[in-house]
């Protein structure tokens, strides 16, 4: 029978699933507390809340939610790491963590509407951070706009070479100095 604390558990995770730009799904059994709470630490200073939670309530959540497609996932011990913008950091650091050693493994992710297989979570995580991308776009736009620049100041320097030049030819033709 459904009490008053799992209505609002339930309500609470499907706040945060409909919310959430990007949802991470993993097993975490067999890791020590410390790491998990470095994990905890590490993910909580991205702007990320994660949560470990009761399958049967997140499978209720999600069909609230409207993701009734993570469904699939909410078997074992499950977390959710729940992402507000940039996808992708949080990616980084759970593939950090598993590459460093961490017996934690990735279950699935949602991002953008699709549901995300574990090696495409692991192929999110290799894409470059959405401030990387940002400076990449922006150091496009200003290399064409610095050349032109150089192109303009070097016509300018041309100009008062050529000028400077023909004040000294006539200035040696009339005999005075320059």
């Amino acid at each position: 029978m459904p009490t008053a604390e799992k209505n609002t558990t339930v309500s609470d995770l499907s706040k945060k699933m409909s919310q959430a730009d990007a949802i991470f799904l993993a097993d975490f059994s067999g890791i020590d507390v410390a790491a998990v709470t470095e994990l905890r630490r590490t993910l909580r200073a991205a702007g990320v809340d994660y949560q470990v939670v009761k399958n049967r309530l997140a499978k209720l959540a999600a069909s609230d939610a409207g993701l009734d497609s993570l469904g699939v996932y909410l078997e074992g011990p499950t977390a959710m790491a729940f992402v507000q913008d940039d996808p992708v950091a949080p990616a980084k650091i759970l593939q950090k963590f598993i590459d460093g050693g961490g017996k934690l493994v990735i279950k699935s992710g949602y991002v953008d509407g699709q549901v995300l297989t574990p090696e495409a979570v692991g192929q999110l995580a290799k894409l470059p951070s959405r401030d990387e991308l940002i400076a990449k776009v922006l150091g496009s736009v200003q290399a064409p706009l610095y050349g032109l620049s150089a192109v303009l100041t070097a016509l300018l320097r041309g100009t008062v070479v050529a000028l400077a030049a023909i004040r000294d030819q006539k200035a040696e033709a009339e005999g005075t100095p320059a």
